[in-house]
């Protein structure tokens, strides 16, 4: 079972990135998906999340009205459009599988490798 985070990169503060994950070895019908990410020295944080039953999205205060998190069930993928990107948002990126739609860490069960974003002033 693989989660694999893609998307990130070098971007000037302003720009925009769009993260994707995809799964592989299962199907991730009936699991919430979320997007964390961690920076250098800091905890690693919720960024956002979708149910599976309703596609309800969840956000952090820091990234609503920037961030939109969508799915694509037949295609095992889970995007993260990131919008109006601040320094502050530079992390590893992570996207994960959770039976629940929740901002805790520790519910999700699967993670991804994670992917580089920097954004620069």
């Amino acid at each position: 079972v693989q989660l694999q985070a893609s998307g990130g990169g070098l971007v000037q503060a302003g720009d925009s990135l769009r993260l994707s994950c995809t799964a592989s070895g299962r199907t991730f019908d009936g699991y919430a998906m979320g997007w964390f990410r961690q920076a250098p020295g800091k905890k690693r944080e919720f960024v956002a999340s979708i149910s599976w039953y309703d596609d309800r999205a969840y956000y952090a205060h820091s990234v609503k009205d920037r961030f939109t998190i969508s799915r694509d069930t037949a295609k095992n993928t889970v995007t993260l459009q990131m919008n109006s990107l601040k320094p502050e948002d530079t992390a590893v990126y992570y996207c994960a599988a959770s039976r629940f739609s929740t901002p805790s860490a520790a519910h999700y069960n699967y993670w991804g490798q994670g992917t580089q974003v920097t954004v620069s002033r």
